[in-house]
Order: C-alpha cells, then structure tokens, then sequence
C-alpha cells in the first residue's frame, strides 16, 4: 500500500481527474451553446412570422393592401433568417 502514498501517482491521479473533468464540462457547454442557438433561431423566425402578421393587419387597416398581398409579408419574414442576411 505504499505506492498509495507515492506524490507523484497523487498528482498524476488529480492532474487526470481535474483534465478529464475540464474536458467533459467543456463538451457539454458547447454543446449547450449549439442547443440555445438553435433555440434561438427558431425564436427569431417565430418572431419575424408575427411581425409579418402585424405589417398585414396594419396594411389592411390603412387600405393599403390589396387581396392579392395577402400572406406575402408573413412568408417573406418568416423565412428569413439572420443566420442566412450575415453570409451575404
């Protein structure tokens, strides 16, 4: 049992333990990061959809809009994306 008490094991063993532990919460925080941005696209659509949503029943309120623009607005925000805007 004498080996146990060896300092050089002892720090081998928590010099492995705290890079295996670092290696794991790092993983997982990435991981994390690709979940909220999915999340948060997906919000943003939603959003950009609504605002569409509003920008008709506006126009509509105001006469502005014709029958033939019906549902125009609501497609061309909600599938836009900022993801898609920043790559131009």
């Amino acid at each position: 049992m004498s080996f146990l008490r060896n300092p050089l094991l002892i720090l081998g063993i928590n010099l492995s333990a705290i890079a295996g532990s670092t290696y794991l919460l790092r993983e997982h925080h990435i991981y994390n990061l690709e979940e909220h941005e999915a999340r948060m696209d997906e919000l943003e659509g939603t959003l950009r959809g609504h605002i569409g949503v509003i920008e008709e029943a506006l126009d509509r309120l105001e006469g502005k809009a014709t029958e033939a623009d019906r549902g125009k607005k609501i497609d061309e925000y909600y599938s836009k994306r900022g993801r898609d805007e920043k790559n131009r």
